[in-house]
């Protein structure tokens, strides 16, 4: 009977997904990947052709869990509550409620290593990047544009830039809680991210 290689794969692209993170994709050697992982060469070129076949597992692994966190926190904050504006900030909190458990900085986003380092993949593996950031625009402006009809903005607001909002919130707490090492950055940013939206539309009813 053929062994099943899921475990030797998954221990692969949690060792490069990690050391990438730490240091970069250039900087991820698979030889380093391998030690890490604690799997032969052999093993390794078994299940990934090359590092830039894995470069495309990483990015296709990771996209889906954030996807799936997407939808699975904006699916809880819709049956939470039906109005729109509560349900953005029910569901910002719910990031909030998982970025207050961290004990160390958020090892950061696999996507904004990649962009960091462009020239390092094929124009697959940036796209995969551009697509995932416009489902999330397209998702939050959808809930935005809800809120809006419902909760008339305070202030003039372009509702597609307050979406991209969430985007560059995370990827600058990122950035921030790494640099001067403090996990609370994240959710303190968070935090004030639920408070700008629900400033910017008027007094829920």
């Amino acid at each position: 009977m053929p062994r099943d290689g899921t475990m030797t794969r998954t221990r692969i692209m949690d060792a490069a997904e990690a050391l990438v993170l730490e240091r970069g994709f250039a900087g991820t050697p698979i030889d380093e990947v391998l030690s890490q992982a604690g799997v032969t060469k052999g093993a390794f070129f078994h299940h990934f052709g090359s590092k830039q076949e894995l470069a495309h597992a990483l990015i296709a692994r990771f996209v889906e869990l954030d996807l799936g966190n997407l939808e699975s926190k904006m699916g809880r904050a819709e049956k939470l509550h039906r109005d729109p504006l509560q349900q953005l900030l029910i569901f910002v909190g719910l990031f909030l409620e998982d970025a207050e458990l961290l004990a160390e900085p958020s090892t950061g986003c696999l996507m904004a290593s990649y962009v960091y380092e462009a020239g390092m993949f094929d124009d697959h593996v940036l796209a995969v990047v551009h697509d995932n950031v416009l489902i999330w625009r397209k998702r939050l402006l959808a809930k935005l544009e809800e809120a809006a009809a419902a909760h008339p903005p305070r202030v003039h607001v372009d509702l597609e830039s307050l979406a991209d909002m969430a985007t560059v919130v995370f990827e600058g707490a990122f950035v921030v809680s790494k640099i001067v090492a403090d996990p609370a950055v994240l959710a303190a940013q968070l935090e004030h991210f639920r408070n700008y939206i629900e400033l910017v539309f008027s007094d829920p009813r």
